[in-house]
């Protein structure tokens, strides 16, 4: 989500992972610097080691989602946001199998399509630490209601994602949406 500060934020929530359940908050803030809020070293060291930032904190990140009504604590960070309901898009999406949602050909089948739908958006492509990492979404809502506080300071309602996001090879969608995918990051050949 982007905020009306210039500020722009990816929660990551990991219901599985290779490190058990965990959430890690990427933000850009105004001025172009990149941070990572992550709970232990461990999953800051493999998410830096995938994604570009110019500073790393490891603190407590605490998700819960309520009917639709997010919130997080992450260090610094304060955020609470609900969702919408779902529209043409994530119905379509929340047709796509985890299986198939997995496989580098569908993520290479999609890379085209949500470039042209999604400007900035992109679902494979080259990692940080050479590695490749391919997307395949699963269902999107709009974000609205956004309330963001960071180290004390109201960050603003929810806005646009502009400029887009420059942690990796593409960005997220210019509209505020919460993206179930399923991510697969692999050592390049």
């Amino acid at each position: 989500m982007g905020t009306s500060s210039g500020t722009r934020i990816v929660l990551g929530h990991w219901q599985r992972s290779p490190f058990g359940p965990f959430s890690d908050v990427m933000i850009e803030r105004a001025d172009g610097e990149r941070l990572l809020l992550a709970p232990t070293p461990r999953t800051a060291d493999f998410v830096s080691g995938v994604y570009v930032f110019d500073s790393v904190r490891v603190v407590p990140v605490e998700v819960s989602v309520v009917d639709g009504t997010w919130t997080v604590t992450a260090g610094p960070l304060g955020l609470r946001f609900t969702t919408g309901r779902r529209g043409i898009p994530g119905l379509l999406l929340r047709a796509v199998p985890a299986a198939l949602a997995r496989r580098p050909a569908w993520g290479a089948l999609m890379d085209p399509v949500a470039r042209l739908l999604l400007a900035g958006v992109r679902t494979r492509g080259s990692a940080g630490g050479g590695h490749r990492e391919w997307y395949g979404a699963r269902d999107l809502r709009p974000i609205h209601q956004v309330s963001a506080v960071f180290e004390g300071r109201g960050l603003g309602a929810a806005a646009p994602v502009e400029p887009p996001v420059r942690f990796g090879f593409g960005s997220v969608p210019r509209a505020p949406a919460v993206t179930r995918v399923t991510t697969t990051v692999a050592p390049r050949p």
